[in-house]
């Protein structure tokens, strides 16, 4: 009797990096691979922005949701279709990660808000400070009290869902990790980007906005590789495959 072919894992993209970056360092999904140190062999993108949608949440190991230049408040269709489907993957307590963009979506389909941060802008290597609750995650807890991570977004959760517990936050920005339940989690931060990312997108970023009061230069000069936010995402895809072993 042959095996059950082993369910892939999902990568959600919704949206696109922007040119310079993805010329060097690829797009959102290839970005996860290589910093999540993924087997190409067992994934599937679903380009959310180009009409293409996942099958229900039963056909995949998991879940990893990318982030976006676009904003959960604009309520665009294909973003509405990927918070439904959320919803629909908590209910089987599929594995899920959700970063920046997918941390907002996961925080707004559970029953969260999202909106623009009153302080505006989030940008650069910054620090993480785990709180109590994050002290006693299975996952978190490995992190130690005060690690770097590499940020970029403009909106947040301003109020995370009833279901969610927060496990970290920065000086900015009060809910940098979610937990929703034993298999699904979201970072406002990108545990996918390493310095050299994040040294492509600065410059870009001071172009787009020459008028920001944000000294992109001197956020330059702090960035740095981001190991131990890494190690989440690193973490997470070792979870999946204990599972794939174990349903092998």
């Amino acid at each position: 009797m042959s095996q059950s072919p082993l369910k892939p894992l999902l990568i959600l993209q919704t949206g696109q990096a922007p040119d310079p970056i993805r010329a060097v360092h690829g797009n959102f999904p290839q970005m996860f691979i290589r910093q999540g140190n993924i087997d190409t062999q067992q994934v599937v993108i679903i380009d959310l922005q180009a009409g293409e949608r996942p099958l229900p949440p039963q056909h995949y190991a998991g879940a990893v949701i990318t982030g976006s230049r676009s904003m959960v408040t604009e309520h665009l269709d294909w973003s509405e279709d990927a918070a439904d489907w959320i919803r629909q993957a908590m209910l089987i307590d599929l594995p899920m990660l959700g970063a920046c963009y997918g941390h907002q979506l996961m925080a707004y389909a559970l029953g969260g808000t999202v909106d623009y941060h009153p302080q505006g802008i989030e940008v650069g290597t910054e620090e993480i400070e785990l709180l109590p609750a994050g002290e006693k995650d299975a996952l978190v807890s490995s992190l130690p009290s005060r690690f770097n991570a590499n940020l970029i977004h403009l909106q947040t959760v301003l109020t995370p869902p009833t279901c969610a517990t927060v496990l970290a936050r920065s000086s900015h920005d009060p809910h940098q990790i979610l937990r929703y339940g034993p298999n699904a989690f979201s970072t406002q931060f990108h545990p996918e980007f390493s310095a050299a990312i994040m040294k492509t997108y600065l410059p870009w970023l001071d172009q787009q906005a020459p008028d920001d009061s944000v000294d992109y230069a001197a956020k330059l000069q702090k960035v740095s590789d981001t190991p131990l936010s890494q190690g989440l995402l690193l973490a997470f895809v070792e979870s999946l495959g204990k599972q794939r072993a174990m349903a092998g």
